[in-house]
């Protein structure tokens, strides 16, 4: 068993170039032993608008949205940062969030490279065309910042992808609000220290604050001071966003939920199928949108696969966050086991259940968030356990008899973010992969990404694009020149 030292700050919200005192205080709880780990100050009302006001005073007033140089050096070094804390993050978010030591590891490194990307992007992407239309008549654009971007995280990998949002929103020249859920409020802290060392970043540019409840979400949504919201999270609470913020015609990046289809043909070696099936499902602990929550198997090894997952699913290790030997951490609080587990007793008449998980309710991590796998086969592709987002280690079996029934089931719903093909066949991965309504699928592999290569989802999935060359583009605005020479000039 794994010992805590508990660690009280309630130094968490960064605004305007210092910290501020203000606010209520609130406990973070490590999912895994279920003990506060520490304090936060939730931010309030008043602590909300200041982050707001200052970040358009600082859009305004300094040379933030001018200067690429300046952006480029202050996000390097700002990289810089992050990494001399990345072994602290890594463990803190590891405590707080119930993510597998390795995997947060992987996350805070990851955020590092993708923020290194973004500061090569403020220097290198310039944009703007010229063209002299008929003689003497020029035409130029420039790519200008939007302004203050509200940057809205998810607990379930708050470093990356609150870097994935703000490192090219800060790249295009805007100030940003970064709000940082309240489940991992000390991970946020501790990003906020890496931006309060950062001496080449303006006061006001880069604020970080956490909280609770939605009042400074609904503050960036609704002021006429911030011109674009970037949201990673369910789509129920996307399409609210997307509601509220029609009406001032705020622009809008939101990467929302998913209901990855893993689809596998008979001719695949199962036995090595089988590992990366497992980890798509147990890979944050079944809590992220690119989840593997669907396997779609061939009929002619369907007996196969069914056989291997179950025993596989059985077995899986559980432990906490920081067990190295742990396959599956918790989830994310108690509250979360019920629900999962509500659902399936309530669904689980859709299919025939294979290995019923649930919650441990015996040991040492009775005392945590704690959910075994669970996996059913389910025949009808309108069962709530397909179309549903569940968010915790559950996946749905499902047989197909041929590709186009493959590519009918998997597309069957109106999630669009993510896919798996698994075939020996290069022509038929490629000829799937392009059937399917996703905006990422993975061909003989799962869940891999790089800052190169844009992130986007389809449908309900997304609205925009984050990583590579294009992230930028989601936070600008093009403006057009005109000039005429009358000499020319007909």
């Amino acid at each position: 068993m794994t010992q805590h030292t508990r660690i009280h700050t309630l130094q968490t919200n960064w605004i305007n170039g210092s910290w501020d005192y203000e606010g209520a205080a609130g406990t973070s709880v490590s999912p895994s032993t279920g003990e506060v780990v520490g304090e936060y100050l939730d931010i309030g009302p008043e602590q909300a608008r200041k982050a707001i006001e200052t970040a358009r005073a600082a859009f305004v007033l300094t040379p933030w949205s001018r200067n690429r140089d300046l952006r480029s050096r202050a996000l390097f070094e700002l990289a810089d940062r992050l990494d001399a804390r990345k072994d602290e993050i890594a463990k803190m978010l590891s405590r707080e969030g119930g993510k597998l030591i390795a995997q947060t590891t992987w996350e805070v490194q990851g955020a590092v490279e993708w923020l290194r990307y973004s500061a090569a992007t403020a220097i290198l992407q310039t944009g703007g065309r010229a063209v002299e239309t008929t003689p003497g008549m020029y035409f130029h654009s420039n790519p200008e910042p939007m302004g203050v971007v509200g940057v809205i995280t998810p607990w379930n990998s708050p470093v990356m992808l609150a870097v994935r949002a703000f490192g090219p929103a800060l790249a295009a020249g805007c100030t940003v609000v970064l709000k940082m859920p309240h489940q991992t409020a000390l991970t946020a802290a501790l990003v906020a220290q890496a931006v309060s060392e950062t001496q080449s970043l303006p006061a006001g540019v880069l604020n970080v604050v956490s909280e609770s409840g939605n009042i400074l979400s609904s503050m960036l949504v609704d002021s006429p001071l911030v011109s674009a919201i970037s949201y990673t999270g369910s789509t129920h609470v996307g399409r609210l966003i997307a509601q509220n913020a029609g009406r001032p015609l705020k622009r809008l990046n939101l990467e929302l939920g998913g209901k990855a289809p893993l689809i596998v043909f008979d001719d695949v070696d199962v036995d090595l199928v089988v590992p990366q099936i497992v980890t798509a499902l147990v890979a944050m602990n079944g809590q992220f949108c690119c989840t593997g929550s669907r396997v779609l198997v061939h009929r002619g090894i369907a007996d196969k696969m069914r056989a291997a997952l179950t025993k596989a699913y059985a077995s899986v290790r559980l432990g906490e966050s920081e067990d190295p030997q742990a396959q599956l951490g918790p989830l994310i609080d108690k509250a979360s086991v019920a629900r999962v587990d509500a659902l399936i007793e309530q669904y689980k008449h859709e299919g025939k259940v294979l290995v019923r998980g649930g919650g441990v309710t015996e040991g040492p991590l009775a005392r945590g968030a704690f959910y075994r796998p669970t996996l059913i086969e389910v025949e009808p592709v309108g069962a709530f356990l397909v179309q549903s987002e569940v968010f915790g280690p559950v996946q749905t079996l499902e047989v197909f008899e041929d590709e186009a029934e493959a590519i009918s089931r998997a597309n069957a719903t109106e999630f669009g973010l993510a896919a798996s093909v698994f075939t020996a066949d290069a022509n038929r991965a490629r000829r799937v992969a392009g059937a399917l309504e996703a905006g990422t699928v993975w061909m003989n592999c799962w869940g891999i990404v790089t800052e190169h290569m844009e992130e986007s989802g389809l449908k309900q999935s997304g609205v925009g694009s984050l990583c590579g060359p294009r992230a930028i583009e989601q936070f600008q605005e093009i403006k057009v020149y005109v000039s005429v020479d009358p000499a020319q000039a007909a």
